[in-house]
Order: structure tokens, then C-alpha cells, then sequence
């Protein structure tokens, strides 16, 4: 797991091969295997392919129209939506995409109490650890991944068309790669550790 851990890279160019449904399983089952705050495992995943994603890649897009013509959930954000355009033709190339929701998680608009949004951040927490499971299952079997949070520029739209309760946490492509990419850099051990004892 250390050299899945060390080799994974973020891709964002695959090859036109799909992924085996056995494959599949088993990288969302290693997701499943996250710890979970209280065990509530929050996660859920749907599993996009072929005609659905060609919808899903018209909703998203539609949803950057909108972000772009003003009605935006993300006004401060409008300096990367040429990213998120980018993400969009990433994810078209990309033969499986995988949303993950929060079942538990609140409407982005909810006012939550103090211990509703501490619920929120531990559910987040365990969908983190349950995503970044599937990247590292992917990495060992040769599957390249993105993370993807560019969804919240098509938020609303997205949510509408995937028709599920809960939170719409992220996205994750998933397809063998057609890139080497190198390791991005990394703050400095020294620069981000505090010792106490």
C-alpha cells in the first residue's frame, strides 16, 4: 500500500478501454472498507457509464453555462471556470465516473446547529477516507483517477439529474491512463510537522 500511496497520480488523460465491472467492485468495496465517524458509513456511490454519461457531461455543461451567465453558486470562483471546462472534457475521455454523496449529508444551504455542522465535517471526513481508499485500489490494479470538485460548478444540475438524497460530495474519473505524469510538489516535511512531547 506505501508504493500505491507513493505512485498514485492525479490523471487526467485515458485511454479508450473500459474498466471490468469486476474491477470496479473491487475498488469501490476497498472504498467501502473507510472507517467511518461512529461507524454511520455515509457514502454512496453511483456508478456512471456509456449514454448515462453522455447525459451527466450535458447536465454539467449546462451547469457552467449558468455559472457563467450569472446566476452563480460560485461568484468568486468565475477565474476557474475555464478548469472546470477542462474537467469536463477529462471526464468525457474517462471511461467510468463515480459521483459520491453524503446520504446523510444536508442541503449546502441548510443552516445547520454547531453539532449538525460537526456531523457534516465527520461524515465529509469518512467520504474522504472512503475516496481516497478507491484511488489507492485503483493505483495498485494499474487504474488511473481524478478527484474531481468541479461538480459544484454544475451543483444544482448535477444533483437534479442524479435524482438522490443526500449531499453531493465529488466525482472521480476513473480509466486506464494515457499519461506518466510526475509527482507533484510537496510542502517540506520541517515546513508542516509540530513534535511535542
Amino acid at each position: 500500500m506505501i508504493s500505491a500511496i507513493y505512485d498514485r497520480r492525479s490523471i487526467r488523460k485515458f485511454l479508450n478501454k473500459p474498466i471490468s465491472k469486476k474491477d470496479l467492485t473491487d475498488i469501490i468495496q476497498s472504498g467501502i472498507k473507510a472507517p467511518s465517524s461512529k461507524n454511520r458509513q455515509p457514502w454512496k456511490y453511483i456508478v456512471i457509464e456509456g449514454n448515462a454519461k453522455e447525459e451527466m457531461l450535458k447536465v454539467f455543461r449546462q451547469g457552467i453555462e449558468r455559472e457563467e451567465k450569472g446566476n452563480a453558486l460560485l461568484p468568486q470562483s468565475k477565474q476557474h471556470i475555464a478548469g472546470a471546462k477542462y474537467t469536463v472534457e477529462i471526464m468525457e475521455e474517462a471511461p467510468t465516473i463515480v459521483f459520491v454523496v453524503n446520504s446523510l449529508g444536508k442541503d449546502i444551504g441548510s443552516e445547520l446547529t454547531p453539532e449538525e455542522h460537526i456531523y457534516e465535517i465527520c461524515n465529509i471526513q469518512s467520504i474522504s477516507a472512503s475516496i481516497q481508499n478507491m484511488l489507492l485500489a485503483a493505483t495498485e490494479k494499474g487504474i488511473g483517477s481524478l478527484w474531481i470538485c468541479d461538480i459544484y460548478f454544475a451543483y444544482s444540475e448535477l444533483c437534479n439529474w442524479l435524482n438522490s438524497n443526500g449531499q453531493l460530495i465529488a466525482a472521480i474519473a476513473f480509466g486506464y491512463p494515457n499519461e506518466s505524469p510526475k509527482e507533484r510538489p510537496r510542502k517540506k516535511l520541517d515546513d508542516i510537522v509540530e513534535w511535542r512531547s
